[in-house]
C-alpha cells in the first residue's frame, strides 16, 4: 500500500488497512539474516507448523512473542470432537437412566457397553492430553 507523498513522516509510518479500517504501522525495513541451508529448512519448516510466513515467524520470535503452533491446535481439536463423543454418550445413558419410553429395549449389556466405550473414549484423550503437555 502506498502512502501519498504530502503526507508528514509521522503518517508515512502508518496505513489504513482497507480491509479492517484500522491504521497500523507500515513495516518498510528489511533485515538480511545469513542462514545455512539446513537452517533455512527448518525455519521454513517451523514457520509452516506455525500458519506463519517466515518473516512473521521470524519477527514473532525476534521481539519475544510466543509463537502458536498449528500442530497444538490439530490436538485441541482432536480433543473437541473426543468430548462431543463422550457427551453423547453421557446423553445415552441419562435417557436410559430416566426409563425414557424409547429405551426400554436396551439391556444391561448394551449399558455395559456404552460405559466401555466411554473408558476407552477417556483413554483415547488422556492420550492426545498427554502429546499436548510434551
Amino acid at each position: 500500500m502506498t502512502v501519498p507523498e504530502h503526507q508528514s513522516g509521522d503518517d508515512k509510518q502508518h496505513a489504513v488497512n482497507r480491509n479492517k479500517g484500522v491504521r497500523r504501522a507500515k513495516r518498510d525495513k528489511r533485515l538480511r539474516i545469513p542462514v545455512l541451508p539446513e537452517e533455512e529448512r527448518v525455519i521454513k519448516a517451523k514457520a509452516y507448523e506455525a500458519g506463519l510466513t517466515v518473516a512473521e515467524y521470524l519477527r514473532n520470535l525476534g521481539l519475544g512473542y510466543s509463537v502458536p503452533s498449528m500442530i497444538d491446535n490439530r490436538q485441541v481439536d482432536a480433543l473437541l470432537k473426543i468430548n462431543a463423543d463422550l457427551g453423547r454418550l453421557g446423553g445415552l445413558i441419562k435417557l436410559w437412566l430416566t426409563n425414557d419410553e424409547r429405551t426400554k429395549y436396551i439391556g444391561k449389556s448394551q449399558l455395559y457397553m456404552t460405559l466401555d466405550t466411554i473408558q476407552e473414549t477417556q483413554s483415547v484423550m488422556l492420550k492426545e492430553i498427554m502429546k499436548l503437555r510434551k
